[in-house]
């Protein structure tokens, strides 16, 4: 891929005050909460532009994407963002924990050439229309980017540790440590020679998205419609897939609003595919000893590349599903791949949810009887909760998707169902932005309400 520096505008610390204060998690990620406590954070957050409040008396001369224009042009005249003095790439550095294991992932932010996928650059998850259009409007009518393409590539050399430590030899730009404790570091970057060197390590790389293939598509759209080279260049982390701080955590699918559903019957139509074993429980300690050795074993199992999954659905078990019958795959998975066949979403999605409780693509896409839940904090226990008050009918518990089966889908052209894989932690939107010397143009007016996505 060819990458190279630019000139990012970044949040003024003389203005705004800790500017760790301005940035965001992606859009995506941010409910009606968040925005809120976003919103009254700092005057200047970037959720103003990337996940800005929708109004019922919005109108084509004033809505949700003109304010996120006329935010940016007033956080640069009010000297808010300010932009860098001369071409640089950024070192960007999350400090985390998990449990009590503690992890650091690094990556570098410069500009990347978009091209259509499977030249140089592959996806692995499908995207949705909504988004897409919505995303597309923000760039219409700001001409910016706010957030980076999160992008894999594999360098057994591991030439970027080269950069990282260039840039811990001076101070961060930005040292901001968020609600969930993870530490972002920036470090900007502007020796020709370290630019140099990480150009010429990524002019061969093909790269995988990990995250943010709704906006690369939009990138792709927006390019074509302006016809501007400078559209071409899009805001990308570009993380090393040997990097020891690469986490993929799972994804839960939460099961709403269907009356009809029952435990035992469901069970029953499992049992010709799948192996099931049961862990009873008569107490709260009970309970939750099932609860471990369920996660163990799928843990186990897991690690052998089996496809197992846990359920729980309110009564006194815990239940974990594994995979028997290969050929159960084979049958209904049609022209898909053996890597998209040995999937574990796809397992769960094409074996279980459609086939016995008619969540097809069309009710995947809606949200209509899924939620997904993503392993963070104590989102198992509130799933539990939620399932034991009567709010929820059951919960599928997951294994996190390794990378080198990220790696296998991208490699044969196909993508995996939403919601796949959590690259964790979130690249935060407002770290740097690329404002592209583009006339803004007049954004279609929609309404922007739509299901949460990823990507």
């Amino acid at each position: 891929m060819n990458i190279k520096p630019f000139q990012a505008y970044r949040f003024n610390e003389a203005v705004v005050g800790n500017a760790g204060a301005c940035i965001a998690p992606p859009y995506d990620v941010i409910d009606e909460a968040l925005q809120d406590q976003l919103y009254r954070q700092q005057e200047f957050n970037i959720v103003r532009a990337i996940r800005g409040k929708v109004f019922a008396e919005d109108t084509p001369q004033n809505n949700v994407y003109t304010r996120a224009r006329d935010y940016l042009q007033s956080a640069i005249e009010k000297g808010a963002m300010v932009q860098d003095d001369s071409p640089s790439i950024y070192a960007y550095v999350q400090d985390f924990q998990i449990g009590s294991q503690s992890f650091q992932r690094s990556g570098v932010i410069a500009l990347g050439q978009i091209e259509p996928f499977g030249k140089g650059v592959r996806a692995h998850e499908k995207t949705l229309e909504g988004p897409k259009a919505d995303r597309l409007n923000l760039t219409r009518a700001t001409a910016a980017q706010f957030g980076q393409i999160f992008m894999l590539y594999d360098d057994p050399t591991n030439t970027d540790r080269v950069i990282f430590e260039v840039a811990a030899q001076s101070a961060p730009v930005l040292d901001f440590t968020d609600a969930e404790q993870v530490r972002h570091r920036v470090y900007r970057i502007s020796d020709p020679a370290i630019l140099d060197r990480f150009a010429k390590l990524m002019k061969n790389k093909t790269t995988i998205i990990a995250d943010g293939h709704h906006r690369y598509e939009t990138a792709l759209t927006y390019w074509a419609e302006t016809g501007r080279e400078e559209a071409r260049y899009l805001m990308m982390t570009f993380v090393n897939m040997r990097n020891p701080g690469l986490v993929i955590q799972p994804t839960h699918r939460l099961i709403v609003n269907m009356p009809e559903f029952d435990e035992q019957t469901l069970i029953g139509r499992l049992r010709s595919d799948f192996q099931i074993e049961v862990f009873s429980f008569a107490s709260p300690e009970e309970k939750r000893a099932a609860r471990e050795v369920m996660f163990a074993k799928m843990t186990r199992e897991g690690q052998n590349a089996r496809n197992i999954f846990g359920l729980y659905a309110g009564g006194k078990a815990f239940y974990t599903l594994l995979l028997t019958r290969a050929e159960a795959m084979q049958k209904i998975a049609g022209e898909a791949s053996y890597a998209a066949r040995g999937l574990d979403v796809n397992v769960l999605h094409w074996l279980i949810l459609e086939k016995h409780l008619g969540i097809c693509d069309q009710k995947l896409a809606a949200q209509s009887h899924l939620e997904y839940i993503k392993d963070l904090g104590n989102a198992i226990d509130r799933c539990i909760d939620r399932i034991d008050a009567g709010q929820a009918k059951a919960v599928f518990f997951v294994n996190p998707t390794r990378i080198e089966q990220v790696q296998d889908i991208a490699a044969v052209g196909e993508k995996m169902p939403q919601k796949s894989t959590f690259f964790y932690p979130k690249l935060f939107s407002g770290i740097t932005i690329n404002k592209l010397p583009i006339e803004p143009m007049e954004p279609k007016f929609i309404n922007p309400h739509f299901q949460e996505c990823s990507q």
